[in-house]
């Protein structure tokens, strides 16, 4: 009785150093792949950047000056202001080895430095229109937030908040404000982030439905 439970082990352990195996080879596999395809990025001559999606700041179209003597809102208007003389670009999402693939190895520092200040700016136009929600003033963070938005932000607190200010402080009706967040749907099943499914779910919550990968879930 005890030989089918011993040849049971066995198959077990051969099973299991098979799986091992089978996943160590794929590891070495996509090792392989990574660094090939470094090398082939380090060796891409530099590109022009002129189709990249630059971003401008509008200064005229955003609510500078709304609320006098908060430090915080002061500290994101001069950050926004001066990013506003500088290249803004989103590549969220796109590694560095893709982008010297596609642009040229020279030019992934002035990159990198493109996407840090896209972060930047998106970040402080959350603070911004946070605070100026705070203050009341919601058609002035709408403003704001609708523009972070409109780059493509990947920020969850920015799609929260304005569905907030649709839904609950816009005097909207229930069929312009769901038209309003319906509207961010699109925008945000094209994020290129770890941050779509979570914000796609945030959307449908304030919409009252539940979003198609969790319907049979």
């Amino acid at each position: 009785m005890r030989l089918p439970v011993f040849t049971s082990f066995i198959l077990i352990v051969i099973l299991t150093n098979i799986a091992i195996h089978r996943n160590d080879a794929k590891i070495r596999k996509n090792e392989e792949d990574f660094w090939d395809k470094e090398l082939r990025a380090n060796s891409t001559r530099r590109k022009s950047l002129d189709s990249l999606n630059y971003i401008r700041v509008p200064l005229d179209k955003l609510p500078f000056g709304a609320v006098k003597g908060n430090d915080e809102i002061d500290f994101c208007e001069r950050t926004i202001t001066r990013l506003a003389d500088q290249k803004i670009v989103n590549l969220t999402g796109i590694t560095n080895t893709d982008l010297k693939l596609e642009y040229g190895a020279p030019n992934i520092t002035s990159l990198t430095t493109y996407d840090q200040n896209y972060t930047t700016l998106v970040t402080n136009l959350q603070k911004w229109g946070k605070e100026l929600y705070d203050a009341s003033l919601y058609k002035e963070a709408t403003d704001v937030l609708e523009f972070s938005i409109s780059t493509k932000t990947d920020v969850t607190a920015t799609y929260k908040l304005l569905c907030d200010l649709y839904k609950n402080k816009l005097s909207l009706s229930s069929s312009e404000s769901s038209a309003k967040i319906r509207s961010l749907i699109p925008v945000a099943e094209s994020l290129n982030s770890l941050s779509k499914e979570n914000i796609l779910s945030i959307l449908h919550e304030a919409l009252g439905e539940v979003p198609a990968n969790e319907q049979f879930a």
